[in-house]
């Protein structure tokens, strides 16, 4: 018997694949990008009461009603036009499902989309199931800046969508008022789509404040929002993610997440009405952990001697390891965590994943910092009884 072709292009999650390793080699998990904390507690109770009262059944496929409305409400405010919970807001299985959502229902075989790499690596999957083909363009080497000239050259004829990450996985940019001008005019100009993953649109630093590239007055009707609950409020297992875009592209989308999934958990997403109503406290509190989360990081990995770029957002950090003080440094990236995952119990995740361009990725690693202090302390000390 055979198999479909399109499932030889591409391989289980790394990424995963490094969790299940460091289950195994009781290592702390800076690999997978997933809080080692509870949600708000009032959400907890918000689903426990949801699971007791009944709510136990399949809802709406596009979501919960309530949950849409808050989510219209937010969007309505953030994008700077009238979102309409019936029309423009479908909540999905995660933000993973609602890429697959999107390439699925608005790519066609033989279609190109742009991928800003590195990339999470889900985003070439999802672009191959769909029959596409995933262009990269990398970043510049210094900064994690956009190239756009590099991003006018890998255009052709078949070009139909770009996908975007902001604030980015893994390098922690956040792309500013002149990349995203940039993106605007390529994607008007060529009558492109434009496919935001904003998941981290509440984790910035610095000051830097998020602007939804679908806020731009020439992309609104041509911009697919993607974002969802997991990173802001530690909930990755609960799967909430969701889509807002125009009526026209939600049209298209809407049937391929009904038979996709039918419907996102029905009590979790009456919890996540709760989530959504937080006073402004709890996300001021949150970023405040989040700047002593990451300056943690930058100071133990600078310590070491791994090279790496402080985050404007997100909460990972790409690293060099080419001057780290050991003999392993010179291994490529994918034993390179291997090793430290087996021999010193701090699980990472090899840069090369998140390139398809070969020789991108080779001496870095992405270190998610998403974990208490003590943890974050905790995989110092081991790193530094080999390191140091």
């Amino acid at each position: 018997m055979r198999v479909s072709k399109r499932t030889k292009y591409y391989q289980e999650s790394v990424i995963r694949e490094m969790t299940r390793l460091a289950i195994e080699h009781d290592a702390i998990n800076l690999s997978q990008g997933f809080p080692d904390f509870d949600p708000p507690e009032e959400v907890l109770r918000a689903a426990h009461e949801a699971i007791a009262s009944g709510h136990n059944q399949y809802s709406p496929t596009w979501g919960v009603l309530d949950l849409r409305i808050k989510l219209a409400e937010h969007y309505s405010n953030k994008l700077g036009w009238d979102v309409d919970a019936e029309e423009h807001v479908t909540v999905t299985c995660g933000v993973t499902e609602a890429i697959n959502v999107a390439m699925f229902a608005l790519l066609d075989p033989g279609d190109e989309i742009i991928i800003i790499e590195p990339a999470h690596e889900n985003f070439v999957p999802s672009a191959l199931l769909a029959g596409a083909r995933p262009v990269p363009v990398p970043l510049t080497d210094k900064n994690f800046r956009l190239d756009v000239d590099m991003l006018k050259k890998s255009l052709s004829e078949n070009t139909r969508a770009l996908m975007l990450n902001t604030p980015h996985n893994p390098s922690g940019r956040v792309f500013n008022a002149d990349e995203m001008l940039a993106i605007s005019d390529l994607i008007i100009n060529n009558n492109l789509v434009l496919i935001t993953d904003e998941i981290y649109d509440r984790i910035l630093y610095d000051g830097l404040i998020h602007v939804c590239p679908g806020s731009i007055e020439a992309l609104r009707e041509r911009t697919v929002t993607l974002g969802g609950m997991s990173k802001t409020f530690a909930m990755t297992g609960w799967r909430l993610g969701y889509i807002i875009a125009s009526t026209n592209l939600m049209k298209a989308m809407r049937p391929v997440h009904d038979y996709l999934t039918v419907c996102a958990p029905t009590p979790l997403q009456m919890a996540a009405v709760t989530a959504l109503n937080l006073p402004q406290e709890y996300y001021d509190d949150m970023l405040v952990d989040y700047h002593n989360r990451r300056d943690k990081m930058m100071s133990v990995l600078n310590a070491i001697g791994f090279r790496a770029q402080k985050p404007e957002g997100a909460y990972y950090v790409l690293a060099d390891y080419s001057n780290v003080p050991s003999k392993h440094s010179k291994k490529d990236s994918k034993s390179f965590a291997v090793w430290m995952t087996e021999k010193l119990r701090v699980a990472v995740v090899p840069g090369e994943v998140f390139y398809t361009i070969p020789g991108y990725g080779y001496k870095t690693v992405r270190f998610a910092f998403p974990k208490q202090l003590s943890t974050l302390q905790a995989a110092s000390d081991r790193m530094d009884s080999y390191f140091v």
